[in-house]
């Protein structure tokens, strides 16, 4: 009797826990569905990281977009997504991309608390005033479908992993300028832009950089192309082919640009000539050849601060983010905000 008592109460346990391993399998499985199908779509794209750093003031930041005078709020993170994918290619290493968004995010907040420009924005898209910002969506438009995932996965890792880090002279964020490509030798502020310059930005060298496509570019003009680029600004210039110096490199910057130029009648910074004839950086040679003027430009950019091929040629030696950063910023220290 005892043993059928003990029968019937196991069977009715068994019917009770049947119901209750199949609940716990299925709902293991559904969740693991839900990710895998969560993971075939957009959203894969991990947009924050488990903690939210708190930036306390700079948690949000109003940004001007330039081609329609609209200001919108994002949060700071969320804004250096658009900055570090529209400003450094996604296949550069991810510890030179760190070391982007830690010089994007640095001269954001340097921006807004010393030297801002828009009054009812803290920063814009335009590179040409601020740094360059791309939304979204535009950016996964232009890459390749097959790398559009991973592209944006990388680009939000290496600003989560730096959240909350700025690079500081004195304790205070810098002028964290960058460029693309400075062709070996990066150069003084003082030497592009005059005045008295930052300490912390000095004229380095940086091997590697030849191996980059940004590294060397040529432009050939017409002797009449050439003369109607310089009137364009200077109308009473006048060059005199037949003479053997017509045009001379008087002198050269610590970082091998062209800091003074005679060109006919006018000595000119070669600043000034970049702009004018529209090269990729200062520092260049030039060859006259008949009725041609050609140049070879080396590097891109004006070469202030940190070279982003520079820093991605950096990271394939195996520099992290920080060793980066203070390769081509003098004395700074990489601080939490």
């Amino acid at each position: 009797m005892r043993k059928i008592i003990l029968y019937i109460v196991l069977i009715v346990g068994m019917c009770f826990l049947i119901p209750l391993i199949g609940v716990h399998s299925f709902e293991s499985v559904d969740t693991v569905a839900q990710e895998e199908n969560v993971n075939s779509n957009e959203n894969i794209i991990q947009e924050t990281s488990n903690t939210e750093y708190d930036y306390r003031e700079y948690n949000t930041i109003k940004l001007l977009h330039k081609s329609n005078g609209q200001v919108e709020e994002l949060k700071l993170d969320e804004y250096l997504y658009g900055v570090v994918s529209s400003e450094m290619p996604a296949d550069f290493e991810l510890e030179a991309l760190k070391a982007q968004a830690i010089v994007a995010r640095t001269y954001t907040i340097y921006k807004i608390k010393t030297a801002k420009k828009h009054e009812n924005a803290d920063i814009c898209d335009d590179s040409t005033c601020c740094q360059a910002w791309i939304a979204k969506q535009e950016r996964l438009d232009r890459w390749d479908e097959n790398v559009r995932e991973s592209n944006w996965n990388k680009i939000v890792t290496a600003v989560n992993e730096t959240k909350g880090k700025i690079i500081t002279y004195n304790d205070e964020p810098i002028n964290a300028f960058f460029h693309s490509n400075s062709g070996g030798m990066t150069e003084a502020p003082i030497n592009v832009w005059g005045g008295s310059g930052y300490p912390y930005l000095q004229a380095v060298a940086t091997p590697g950089e030849e191996n980059y496509t940004q590294y060397n570019s040529e432009v050939t003009l017409t002797k009449l192309e050439f003369e109607s680029k310089i009137k364009e600004k200077y109308p009473d210039f006048i060059i005199d082919w037949n003479e053997e110096k017509c045009i001379e490199i008087l002198e050269r910057t610590d970082g091998n640009r062209v800091k003074t130029i005679k060109i006919g009648n006018k000595n000119l910074s070669g600043i000034e000539v970049r702009t004018l004839l529209g090269l990729r950086s200062a520092n260049f040679e030039f060859i006259i050849e008949n009725e041609n003027i050609k140049f070879n430009v080396i590097g891109y950019g004006h070469g202030v601060g940190m070279s982003q091929t520079g820093a991605d040629s950096l990271a394939k030696q195996g520099k992290n983010y920080e060793e980066i950063i203070k390769h081509f910023y003098t004395d700074v220290e990489i601080k939490n905000i």
